[in-house]
Protein backbone atom coordinates (compact mmCIF):
# COMPACT_ATOMS: atom_id res chain seq x y z
CA UNK A 1 0.00 0.00 0.00
CA UNK A 2 1.56 3.38 -0.80
CA UNK A 3 1.65 5.57 1.61
CA UNK A 4 -0.08 8.89 2.19
CA UNK A 5 3.14 11.00 0.90
CA UNK A 6 3.48 9.67 -2.77
CA UNK A 7 0.50 12.20 -2.90
CA UNK A 8 1.22 15.27 -1.93
CA UNK A 9 1.02 16.99 -4.93
CA UNK A 10 -2.40 15.89 -5.38
CA UNK A 11 -5.35 18.30 -4.13
CA UNK A 12 -7.32 16.96 -1.16
CA UNK A 13 -10.79 17.33 -3.15
CA UNK A 14 -9.51 14.55 -5.34
CA UNK A 15 -7.78 12.72 -2.76
CA UNK A 16 -11.30 12.15 -1.39
CA UNK A 17 -13.31 11.89 -4.97
CA UNK A 18 -10.83 8.88 -5.95
CA UNK A 19 -11.23 7.14 -2.61
CA UNK A 20 -15.16 7.06 -2.78
CA UNK A 21 -14.75 5.16 -6.00
CA UNK A 22 -16.05 1.70 -5.50
CA UNK A 23 -14.54 -1.84 -6.68
CA UNK A 24 -17.85 -3.58 -6.70
CA UNK A 25 -21.87 -2.43 -6.51
CA UNK A 26 -20.80 0.27 -9.11
CA UNK A 27 -23.60 2.18 -11.10
CA UNK A 28 -23.25 0.11 -14.00
CA UNK A 29 -22.69 -3.33 -12.25
CA UNK A 30 -26.00 -2.69 -10.54
CA UNK A 31 -27.46 -1.67 -13.43
CA UNK A 32 -26.59 -4.98 -15.54
CA UNK A 33 -27.54 -6.96 -12.54
CA UNK A 34 -31.34 -5.47 -13.23
CA UNK A 35 -31.42 -6.00 -16.36
CA UNK A 36 -30.86 -9.62 -16.02
CA UNK A 37 -33.11 -10.21 -13.22
CA UNK A 38 -35.94 -8.27 -15.69
CA UNK A 39 -35.33 -11.12 -17.74
CA UNK A 40 -35.70 -13.36 -15.69
CA UNK A 41 -31.88 -14.28 -15.07
CA UNK A 42 -30.81 -15.55 -11.17
CA UNK A 43 -27.13 -15.33 -10.40
CA UNK A 44 -24.55 -14.69 -8.19
CA UNK A 45 -22.83 -12.05 -7.18
CA UNK A 46 -18.85 -11.83 -6.71
CA UNK A 47 -17.70 -15.42 -6.00
CA UNK A 48 -14.60 -15.62 -4.19
CA UNK A 49 -13.71 -19.35 -5.35
CA UNK A 50 -13.36 -17.50 -9.22
CA UNK A 51 -10.36 -15.69 -10.57
CA UNK A 52 -11.58 -11.80 -10.23
CA UNK A 53 -14.46 -12.60 -8.39
CA UNK A 54 -16.86 -12.31 -11.41
CA UNK A 55 -19.76 -9.65 -10.86
CA UNK A 56 -22.30 -11.93 -11.78
CA UNK A 57 -22.28 -15.87 -11.60
CA UNK A 58 -24.68 -18.19 -13.00
CA UNK A 59 -22.89 -21.44 -11.83
CA UNK A 60 -26.09 -23.58 -13.72
CA UNK A 61 -24.80 -22.22 -16.96
CA UNK A 62 -20.52 -22.07 -16.16
CA UNK A 63 -21.14 -18.33 -17.23
CA UNK A 64 -19.77 -15.36 -15.64
CA UNK A 65 -20.64 -11.28 -16.92
CA UNK A 66 -17.79 -9.23 -15.94
CA UNK A 67 -18.91 -5.23 -15.79
CA UNK A 68 -15.97 -2.83 -16.58
CA UNK A 69 -15.78 0.14 -16.31
CA UNK A 70 -14.62 2.08 -19.48
CA UNK A 71 -11.64 4.61 -18.01
CA UNK A 72 -10.39 2.11 -15.19
CA UNK A 73 -10.19 -1.23 -17.77
CA UNK A 74 -9.29 1.01 -20.71
CA UNK A 75 -11.94 0.25 -23.17
CA UNK A 76 -10.00 -1.09 -26.11
CA UNK A 77 -13.15 0.82 -28.52
CA UNK A 78 -11.55 3.42 -30.22
CA UNK A 79 -14.91 5.30 -30.25
CA UNK A 80 -14.99 4.80 -26.57
CA UNK A 81 -14.97 8.34 -25.34
CA UNK A 82 -14.36 7.57 -21.16
CA UNK A 83 -10.95 5.35 -21.99
CA UNK A 84 -8.83 7.92 -22.79
CA UNK A 85 -5.78 7.61 -21.08
CA UNK A 86 -5.10 10.73 -18.32
CA UNK A 87 -2.77 13.50 -19.21
CA UNK A 88 -1.14 14.54 -15.84
CA UNK A 89 0.32 12.33 -13.49
CA UNK A 90 0.77 9.69 -16.09
CA UNK A 91 3.79 8.18 -14.72
CA UNK A 92 1.48 7.40 -11.63
CA UNK A 93 -1.53 6.74 -13.96
CA UNK A 94 -0.02 4.59 -17.11
CA UNK A 95 1.15 1.77 -15.09
CA UNK A 96 -1.84 1.42 -12.76
CA UNK A 97 -3.80 1.72 -16.21
CA UNK A 98 -1.85 -1.17 -17.38
CA UNK A 99 -1.98 -3.32 -14.64
CA UNK A 100 -5.67 -3.11 -14.51
CA UNK A 101 -5.79 -4.47 -18.40
CA UNK A 102 -3.01 -6.97 -17.29
CA UNK A 103 -5.12 -8.13 -14.50
CA UNK A 104 -8.42 -8.53 -16.73
CA UNK A 105 -6.27 -10.87 -19.41
CA UNK A 106 -4.74 -12.98 -16.26
CA UNK A 107 -8.24 -13.13 -15.05
CA UNK A 108 -10.46 -14.13 -18.44
CA UNK A 109 -7.07 -17.32 -18.93
CA UNK A 110 -7.76 -18.16 -15.57
CA UNK A 111 -11.80 -18.21 -15.62
CA UNK A 112 -11.32 -20.39 -19.30
CA UNK A 113 -8.94 -22.79 -17.72
CA UNK A 114 -11.78 -23.31 -15.20
CA UNK A 115 -14.36 -23.88 -18.25
CA UNK A 116 -16.15 -20.53 -17.32
CA UNK A 117 -17.51 -18.66 -20.13
CA UNK A 118 -17.63 -14.99 -19.78
CA UNK A 119 -19.35 -11.90 -21.37
CA UNK A 120 -17.48 -8.36 -20.94
CA UNK A 121 -19.63 -5.48 -20.50
CA UNK A 122 -18.34 -1.68 -20.87
CA UNK A 123 -20.07 0.86 -19.01
CA UNK A 124 -20.26 2.86 -22.50
CA UNK A 125 -22.79 -0.10 -23.77
CA UNK A 126 -25.16 0.60 -20.98
CA UNK A 127 -26.48 3.99 -22.70
CA UNK A 128 -28.87 1.49 -24.91
CA UNK A 129 -29.43 -0.87 -22.43
CA UNK A 130 -32.31 -3.43 -25.01
CA UNK A 131 -28.65 -4.18 -27.06
CA UNK A 132 -27.28 -5.22 -23.17
CA UNK A 133 -30.45 -6.96 -22.98
CA UNK A 134 -30.06 -8.81 -26.10
CA UNK A 135 -26.30 -9.44 -25.81
CA UNK A 136 -27.33 -11.05 -22.35
CA UNK A 137 -29.62 -13.12 -24.04
CA UNK A 138 -27.30 -14.44 -26.31
CA UNK A 139 -25.18 -15.27 -24.25
CA UNK A 140 -27.12 -16.73 -21.80
CA UNK A 141 -29.67 -18.45 -23.32
CA UNK A 142 -33.45 -18.18 -22.52
CA UNK A 143 -33.99 -17.77 -19.02
CA UNK A 144 -35.00 -20.93 -16.33
CA UNK A 145 -38.91 -20.41 -16.48
CA UNK A 146 -38.58 -19.62 -21.01
CA UNK A 147 -38.24 -22.85 -22.57
CA UNK A 148 -38.28 -22.09 -25.83
CA UNK A 149 -34.84 -20.79 -27.92
CA UNK A 150 -36.51 -17.74 -29.01
CA UNK A 151 -36.59 -16.00 -25.87
CA UNK A 152 -37.38 -11.93 -26.34
CA UNK A 153 -36.67 -8.93 -24.36
CA UNK A 154 -40.16 -7.83 -22.71
CA UNK A 155 -41.82 -4.81 -24.28
CA UNK A 156 -41.03 -1.64 -22.20
CA UNK A 157 -38.15 -3.22 -20.42
CA UNK A 158 -35.95 -0.01 -21.19
CA UNK A 159 -38.23 2.32 -19.71
CA UNK A 160 -38.49 -0.04 -16.45
CA UNK A 161 -35.02 0.03 -16.18
CA UNK A 162 -33.74 3.45 -17.30
CA UNK A 163 -31.72 5.19 -14.24
CA UNK A 164 -32.84 7.65 -12.57
CA UNK A 165 -29.80 9.57 -11.97
CA UNK A 166 -27.68 8.31 -14.56
CA UNK A 167 -25.26 10.67 -15.18
CA UNK A 168 -23.69 10.22 -19.11
CA UNK A 169 -19.96 10.76 -18.61
CA UNK A 170 -18.88 9.42 -21.39
CA UNK A 171 -20.22 11.85 -23.45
Amino acid sequence: MRSRNAFVDVPEVRRRTMSAIRSKDTRPEILVRRIAHALGYRFRLHRRDLPGRPDLVLPGRNKVVMVHGCFWHQHPDPTCRAAVKPKTRQDYWYPKLEANVARDIRTLEGLAALHWEVLVIWECELRDILAVARRLIAFLGSPGGARSGNFQVPEGLAERLQPRRWTDRTG
